[in-house]
């Protein structure tokens, strides 16, 4: 006879998350597909998402990593976990540079995921106070680290926002440039990046999503968090002098923005991923894709709001059913994605409102579709969930 307690039953799929998770594929689609974000109409919703949607995308994924290994009671990891993350992660890597072989035009995230996942592998042992100290102070350590490596790597003033391909694996001289672009100068690099991944996980530890209450917490800490990225940084440009010190800069180290009608944006708009190292003044703005710590914090704080309304929406029963279509293409997020970016070097679709509600309803019947026709098997998760899946190595019995 035994004295030790049952295993706890796993816990039911959280539909808000994969709400979420959705609405931040179907915001990819409008930055790849959709009409420019502009501040008229229907594209203030566009602006209201403009470089937030990998920012999202990417939390979630720190989220979804913690949950399910036990969210708030975190469960002792299988022997041989190792393996399975490493292969999970070579697939997905394989995965992005096949897609960015098809040169659609978009800056494929998924072989950045691979790194973000191996790097958060050791983090998932660390206590909950130890891992929410460490999300607190990679938020800006990221930035910083980015700002004073750049130059050493030969990006002061521009280079930034890149992606590996094929080439990574094909020699010495493209494996290391790879790795410099996944680390420090890609349009997702780790620095700038993975801070969302540890926020996401530590976000899942905190937070009891099923529990009443939570949904007016997300929505409260991600307003206060928005407020504060975009106001601090407003202060820090206007009052505190930060946007003369810019113009100071560019007119010394980016010539060509000098007479551009916004010149800061104009830099900006060269880079992604990071900001120049021209200036520390730059570590101010809070720009889309520019990842200083107050953009970082703006987009945990929106991250936040969009998790918290989600969890808000599921709460009645009816409205979960009525966001189950969109759910469904939040558990199939990986392929989703991945077919969008076929579409879009197979297609070369004009980028507009058209396209963008094709590319979602597309998206929102096929998944819908699949998961009927798949239902209670294996497959229903999706392709490439199914795929992944079954590529990774079981893990034996908890470790100690």
């Amino acid at each position: 006879m035994t004295t030790g307690a049952a295993a706890p039953a796993p816990r039911r799929r959280l539909v808000s998350v994969d709400v979420a998770r959705a609405v931040a594929v179907f915001a990819m689609f409008a930055a790849h597909i959709g009409p420019p974000a502009k501040p008229e109409g229907a594209g203030h919703l566009l602006v209201a998402f403009d470089g937030r949607a990998p920012a999202i995308f990417t939390l979630i994924a720190g989220l979804s990593l913690t949950l399910s290994r036990g969210g708030t009671r975190p469960r002792p990891r299988p022997a041989g976990a190792w393996r399975g993350t490493l292969v999970r992660c070579a697939v997905l890597a394989a995965l992005g540079l096949a897609l960015t072989e098809l040169r659609s035009g978009i800056a494929v995230i998924l072989t950045f995921f691979a790194l973000y996942f191996l790097a958060a592998e050791p983090l998932a042992r660390l206590s909950t106070r130890a891992l929410t100290a460490v999300a607190a102070v990679s938020v800006v350590l990221g930035p910083v680290l980015s700002y004073v490596l750049g130059p050493h790597f030969g990006y002061r003033s521009t280079g930034r926002g890149r992606y590996p391909g094929f080439e990574a694996v094909t020699s010495w001289p493209g494996f290391t440039d790879a790795l410099d672009t996944l680390l420090l100068s890609g349009a997702y690099p780790w620095l700038t990046y993975f801070p969302y991944v540890v926020v996401g996980m530590a976000l899942g530890r905190l937070a009891d999503l099923r529990r009443s209450g939570a949904a007016r917490r997300l929505i409260g800490c991600g307003a206060l968090l928005a407020l504060a990225g975009h106001g601090l940084s407003a202060l820090a440009l206007g009052p505190g002098g930060g946007r003369e010190a810019l113009l100071r800069a560019i007119a010394q180290s980016h010539a060509y923005a000098v007479n551009a009608p916004d010149p800061v944006q104009a830099v900006l708009a060269g880079q992604a991923g990071a900001i120049p190292s021209t200036s520390w003044a730059w570590l101010l703005v809070d720009g889309p894709y520019s990842q200083t710590p107050f953009e970082t914090v703006a987009n945990i704080g929106a991250s936040l709001l969009l998790l918290g309304v989600a969890v808000a929406a599921c709460r009645g029963r009816t409205m979960e059913t009525l966001l189950r279509p969109a759910a469904v293409v939040g558990t199939m997020g990986l392929s989703v994605y991945a077919v969008h970016v076929v579409a879009r070097a197979q297609l070369h679709p004009h980028h507009g409102w058209p396209a963008l509600a094709a590319f979602c309803g597309v998206s929102l019947v096929a998944c819908a579709v699949w998961a009927f026709v798949f239902r209670g098997t294996p497959l229903g998760r999706g392709p490439l969930e199914w795929a992944l899946h079954a590529m990774t190595p079981r893990a034996g019995k908890p470790g100690a």
